[in-house]
């Protein structure tokens, strides 16, 4: 009897297991029926961005509710039914607690959204337009061009005379004497001022004072010289056969010249002023009186003017006014320099008008040395 119920109670034993077992892998089953049932499906997610992490997620949809394996039973006498019971009360409950619905624990995981690429600010298309063939026009400013400020051309500086009038205010009185001995006794600076004429002609670039000024200035000064040589000399006549005035002798840049040469070959023809023959003097008493200074471009016009007028008012010279003129045969040789009327010439000058037709005569000239 005891045998018999030893083996009862052993297979008992054996059953409950295999039954808690069969249980437990009917549990199993039905778990993995249940996921097999309701497979997640998605799509190939892309990177998803969600409040639930993905890998908690797949732990709750796995997570099964864990049964405990049954503590095994003690070896007691009271096996019986209650022991069968209770296993069969546990198993059922095993069974029958329901599996939790996945969508109750599961976070339903929908397909992921595109995640929006992040867009970018549409670049401007740069349009760049070929150039046509045709040379574009371009507009030049042409420059107005500044007005030169023409600064006047300064006149070239002439020869100066200074020298010369040191000597002649030396040496000649305001009445036009000349002391000839004086000239001689000088002659180291008398003769450095004509070597300076030579030296220095006449330029073109000269104003026309200033080449009038170089030629009487150098007839004086060679008259003078031609006494000197000769000194003592009554006459200038007494010289070269009584014709000085053509002898070529004066050196001047070059050329030599007579003093012919300089009073009719340059200051009448060049110049056309008929006062000049109150300026240069041929070293006679009759000569209109030599200038006792050097001419220059400055004072010439004043002084030819000065000149002519004191030459005609001097009685020593001219008989002006009434019905009777006696003048210098200076104005009977160069007639033709003093106009078509000498009378209206004279009353140019004369302090006393000459009348019209009155008789003009010529005084015999005077050849003595002016000293």
């Amino acid at each position: 009897m005891k045998s018999l119920l030893k083996y009862f109670l052993f297979g008992s034993l054996f059953f409950v297991i295999s039954c808690g077992n069969t249980v437990v892998e009917k549990e199993k089953t039905v778990a993995t029926a249940s996921q097999a049932a309701k497979p997640v499906v998605a799509e190939t997610p892309k990177p998803v961005v969600a409040d639930t992490p993905v890998e908690k997620v797949v732990e709750k949809t796995t997570e099964v509710a864990k049964i405990e394996a049954p503590t095994p039973l003690k070896t007691t006498k009271k096996v019986g039914k209650e022991a069968v019971k209770k296993t069969k009360e546990v198993v059922k409950t095993k069974v029958e607690t329901p599996t939790p619905k996945i969508e109750e624990t599961v976070t339903k995981v929908e397909a992921p959204k595109e995640i929006p690429k992040k867009v970018e600010a549409p670049k401007k298309e740069v349009v760049t337009e070929t150039p046509k063939a045709s040379t574009p026009s371009v507009k030049t400013t042409v420059p107005i061009p500044k007005k030169e400020v023409v600064k006047p051309t300064p006149k070239p500086t002439a020869f100066s005379h200074a020298a010369w009038n040191t000597l002649a205010q030396k040496h000649i009185s305001a009445a036009g004497k000349v002391n000839y001995k004086g000239f001689k006794a000088d002659a180291i600076a008398f003769d450095a001022y004509l070597k300076s004429l030579a030296a220095n002609p006449v330029q073109s670039s000269w104003s026309r004072g200033q080449k009038m000024a170089y030629w009487i200035n150098a007839y004086n000064a060679f008259t003078i010289k031609l006494i000197v040589d000769n000194y003592p000399v009554k006459s200038i006549m007494d010289l070269n056969g009584g014709k000085p005035w053509d002898r070529k002798w004066i050196k001047l840049g070059g050329k030599t010249y007579s003093l012919n040469n300089i009073e009719h070959d340059i200051l009448r023809p060049q110049f056309k002023d008929a006062r000049i023959h109150f300026a240069v003097n041929c070293a006679a008493k009759s000569c209109p009186p030599v200038w006792n200074k050097a001419w220059t471009a400055a004072n010439l016009n004043g002084q030819l003017e000065r000149s002519t007028k004191a030459f005609i008012n001097n009685t020593k010279y001219n008989n002006v006014g009434g019905s009777n003129a006696a003048i210098s045969k200076i104005f009977e040789w160069y007639a033709v320099d003093f106009g078509d009327s000498i009378v209206s010439y004279l009353n140019k000058y004369a302090a006393t008008k000459v009348e019209v037709g009155t008789t003009v005569t010529y005084k015999d000239y005077n050849w003595a040395l002016n000293e």
